[in-house]
């Protein structure tokens, strides 16, 4: 679900000093504070966050808030920064774990063992921000959090670039000769996206649309014989890295010979962490599908 992006306003506070002096002194509030997550308000921005996912992790340090973040997800592997911190169980997080750290904020994307209620008790608030389902949502998530840490500008400057690059890539790529279909692999049992998710949505700049769109799109499993009959133009492997799976496997599979983007060498490899993070680097996935598709003789097989 698509969290709608905050607007913040700047509130100058006066604050009179009434002493023996008669002197009064002003102060300005940070923009975009109090602000109240998870019925906890925060004063100031936070100055030890752990983050829940590996695409938050991501932001955070894009913006300039990475000397903020004290732990990670265990799944947490960029930047290289990232390693070197404590990383911890984010499907199954421990309350009295996190607890520990001394946060003054977590990040995550869903809320496993009522960790909002947990963390909550003990005055400690937790932000659940959810996968965006557009680039427009990414660009919101992006300025909310640059907001909530301290730097609403470095995002700013985030977002603008992104978009430049995007534009640029877009407008790069060759052009589909007519309608072109594309089949990612989730895994080896057939796990599929359809061009209604999020990844769906960066490869239809590209003027691709999904074979899970006649299964009814979103996440859908579907059957080799399906796959095969619906003949797509490019196949995209997301689970080269977990699961062995190259071009060279899928022409073993059983018919999967006889499909155009198998016998004309139209499969890729793609990064699973780009293709399953929703932070700045989806560039770099884009760039790699409209290099794959711009040039597919070239690339075929190799990691896109």
């Amino acid at each position: 679900m698509k969290r709608p992006f905050v607007v913040f306003t700047l509130v100058l506070t006066i604050v009179a000093a009434c002493g023996d002096s008669g002197g009064a002194t002003t102060a300005a509030t940070v923009a975009g504070f109090p602000r109240e997550i998870a019925g906890i308000s925060l004063d100031e921005p936070p100055t030890r966050i752990i983050s829940g996912s590996a695409t938050h992790t991501e932001i955070l340090f894009a913006v300039g808030a990475g000397d903020a973040v004290v732990a990670v997800d265990a799944f947490s592997d960029y930047p290289a920064p990232a390693g070197e911190l404590p990383h911890l169980d984010a499907f199954n997080p421990s309350v009295e774990g996190f607890a520990a750290l001394d946060p003054d904020l977590v990040i995550v994307t869903f809320d496993p063992n009522d960790l909002v209620g947990g963390l909550g008790a003990l005055g400690i608030p937790v932000w659940v921000l959810d996968a965006p389902t557009t680039v427009e949502g990414v660009y919101a998530q992006i300025a909310e959090i640059g907001m909530v840490t301290g730097h609403s500008e470095e995002a700013t400057q985030v977002i603008a670039g992104m978009r430049a690059d995007i534009t640029e890539i877009v407008a790069g790529a060759a052009a589909p000769a007519g309608p072109s279909t594309y089949y990612h692999e989730l895994d080896p049992t057939l796990f599929t996206i359809g061009s209604d998710t999020f990844l769906g949505s960066l490869y239809g700049m590209l003027g691709l649309t999904s074979i899970a769109d006649a299964a009814g799109g979103g996440y859908p499993q579907l059957s080799a014989e399906f796959v095969i009959a619906a003949d797509p133009d490019f196949v995209f492997l997301g689970d080269g890295a977990c699961c062995g799976q190259t071009a060279e496997t899928v022409a073993q599979r059983p018919g999967w010979d006889a499909m155009s983007a198998v016998a004309e060498g139209r499969v890729f490899v793609v990064d699973e962490a780009l293709a399953s993070r929703w932070g700045p680097r989806i560039v770099d996935f884009l760039a790699a599908v409209a290099a794959a598709v711009s040039e597919p003789a070239q690339m075929s097989g190799e990691g896109a």
